[in-house]
């Protein structure tokens, strides 16, 4: 029987900043969201998303098999000494899925916005992918400027995570004690620990808000008008 203390994880992240077919399969014995913080430095433009993870006793013999599946299709390793493939997420995926079928203490999870939804079987993969799939298009809008809710320069809007008003000082930066910031780099910045998420990164207008509504509202509140 697996004892669960000795559980790890094979994962598979993406980054922003490489190509859509582009992966990382490595393995951790903690969390993924500390190891993907660790990979997140000065070489890589953008944090690491996760995608997907497999948690099991078995997690050593996990990456090195799917290593061994994907360098079996072809020749996709981006570097031969290096955890990076070339090949589609959703495919890593699947080969994840199949070994998890074979192996009794496997827990899946596919991520979607960020969270961990557990994976019972393929069907829900596909379902959780277009979930995954439908936010991404949904996110995919032109980036916020202020005139888009109708504030111009000079108009106060409060930080919500800490009810600290902020000066509007150009169509998509704030002023705060004599110093410019967009909106994601302040939350980023300043942000309780308690509330940030695992990738660093922040939809800016869902943390600040103007008369009560926070300015992604307003933006969606003007755009279906």
């Amino acid at each position: 029987m697996s004892n669960e203390n000795n559980q790890g994880y094979v994962y598979i992240l993406t980054n922003p900043s490489f190509r859509e077919d582009w992966v990382k399969i490595g393995k951790s014995s903690r969390p993924v969201d500390v190891r993907s913080k660790e990979l997140d430095n000065t070489a890589v433009p953008l944090p690491f998303e996760i995608y997907a993870t497999l948690k099991t006793s078995k997690y050593d013999k996990v990456e090195k098999q799917i290593h061994k599946q994907i360098d079996r299709l072809t020749d996709l390793r981006i570097r031969q000494n290096r955890e990076f493939f070339n090949i589609a997420p959703s495919v890593a995926l699947d080969i994840m899925r199949d070994i998890a079928d074979l192996l009794e203490d496997a827990e899946l999870a596919v991520y979607v916005d960020g969270k961990p939804v557990i994976s019972g079987s393929k069907e829900e993969d596909k379902k959780i992918k277009a979930a995954n799939e439908n936010e991404k298009r949904k996110q995919a809008k032109p980036a916020f400027k202020f005139h888009m809710v109708g504030l111009n320069v000079g108009d106060m809007i409060v930080f919500d995570a800490l009810n600290l008003p902020v000066k509007v000082a150009s169509d998509d930066k704030i002023e705060y004690e004599d110093r410019l910031w967009s909106l994601s780099a302040f939350t980023a910045e300043f942000l309780p620990e308690k509330m940030q998420n695992t990738s660093g990164a922040y939809q800016g207008p869902k943390y600040f808000s103007y008369k009560g509504k926070t300015l992604n509202v307003l933006r969606e509140e003007l755009e279906n008008k």
